[in-house]
């Protein structure tokens, strides 16, 4: 594949603003994100100039945002107070859905000191009314909107309708930091010293995992695993790729880019990105194009430029094996 980096400068302020520049340029609007915890609206005036506003905000980094497929107005986003917003561009109102907090004891009490930092928010492509998040917590959690928005405006309706974790990991001290949805609502989750896993719909846990019974655990069919990565610095982020979502990319802290297909979790591409680590590996929704960032000044788009299958790297598993330990002893 080639590559074509666009290169953001040390001055934070003036790089964000060409980047965001040239994406309304392309559509018009463009939502953002970032350390800051603002969520902002940029949109192209007359003269081609980029004006942005504040839509709303959280405490804290704000690592996600999704948009509602289907729909040019709505979206949401999560940040790391906790808190899960809804945000609606026609009337250009933000509203608190809830505070996510930890499960504890026998019921849903919870105190201030037990809300999560939230590092991932995506839609279920298929049905909307559905959206899971992911954070400082083993579990994947599924909410449907049309049950928060019933809730009584001064409750904070922290239930999901189903949660999953990979059976080994749950009463463990891992995170979730990237989820993704394929085309057939399965649920990828990536963890912070770990790997990759896919859920299917039956592997649920239910609403609240900490009193899932051992008959129904043990009834569980284990979800498909992808490793041969290392996720163990910074907020990485997980992604399936092509038409039919046949296979997922992730970046690594090796600094490659991984591709591995669904079905097996077979490593089919490694690509080099950098020295450094790759965090985050977003695919363009109609054409085989990915977009790669990560703790250097360059964003780069990759692209196929020949029909041939290039061979894996001839050291690939000394790659992995590296990987491997890393993780192991981090």
């Amino acid at each position: 594949m080639e590559t074509i980096g666009l290169r953001n400068n040390n001055n934070t302020r003036s790089s964000q603003h060409e980047i965001l520049q040239a994406v309304v340029k392309r559509i018009g609007l463009a939502v953002t994100s970032a350390a800051d915890g603002q969520v902002r609206l940029g949109q192209v005036t007359e003269n081609g100039l980029v004006q942005t506003k504040r839509l709303g905000e959280h405490e804290g980094r704000v690592h996600k945002l999704a948009i509602e497929p289907g729909s040019p107005y709505i979206f949401y986003s999560c940040g790391e107070d906790g808190f899960v917003q809804h945000f609606d561009l026609r009337s250009n109102t933000s509203t608190k859905l809830f505070c996510c907090f930890s499960f504890t004891g026998n019921n849903y009490a919870h105190s201030s000191l037990d809300s999560l930092a939230l590092n991932s928010i995506i839609i279920d492509p298929r049905n909307p009314n559905y959206f899971s998040i992911g954070g400082s917590e083993e579990y994947a959690r599924v909410y449907d909107i049309r049950k928060l928005q019933r809730a009584p405006a001064s409750s904070n309706q922290d239930g999901p309708v189903d949660t999953f974790c990979p059976k080994h990991l749950i009463r463990t001290q891992v995170f979730i930091t990237g989820m993704s949805y394929s085309n057939t609502s399965e649920l990828l989750v990536s963890y912070n010293v770990e790997i990759i896993y896919l859920f299917q719909k039956d592997m649920g846990l239910g609403p609240y995992p900490v009193a899932v019974s051992k008959a129904h655990l043990d009834s569980l069919e284990e979800p498909q695993m992808y490793s041969g990565h290392r996720n163990s610095f910074g907020v990485k982020g997980v992604s399936f790729f092509g038409p039919d979502s046949e296979y997922v990319a992730s970046g690594s802290d090796c600094g490659h880019i991984f591709i591995w297909h669904k079905k097996d979790g077979k490593v089919i591409r490694v690509m080099e990105d950098a020295r450094s680590i790759v965090i985050q590996v977003e695919p363009h929704p109609n054409i085989p194009v990915l977009a790669s960032s990560g703790v250097e000044e360059n964003i780069k788009l990759w692209a196929p430029i020949s029909d041939d299958i290039l061979p894996l790297p001839h050291d690939l598993e000394e790659i992995m094996e590296s990987n491997r330990r890393a993780t192991e002893y981090h």
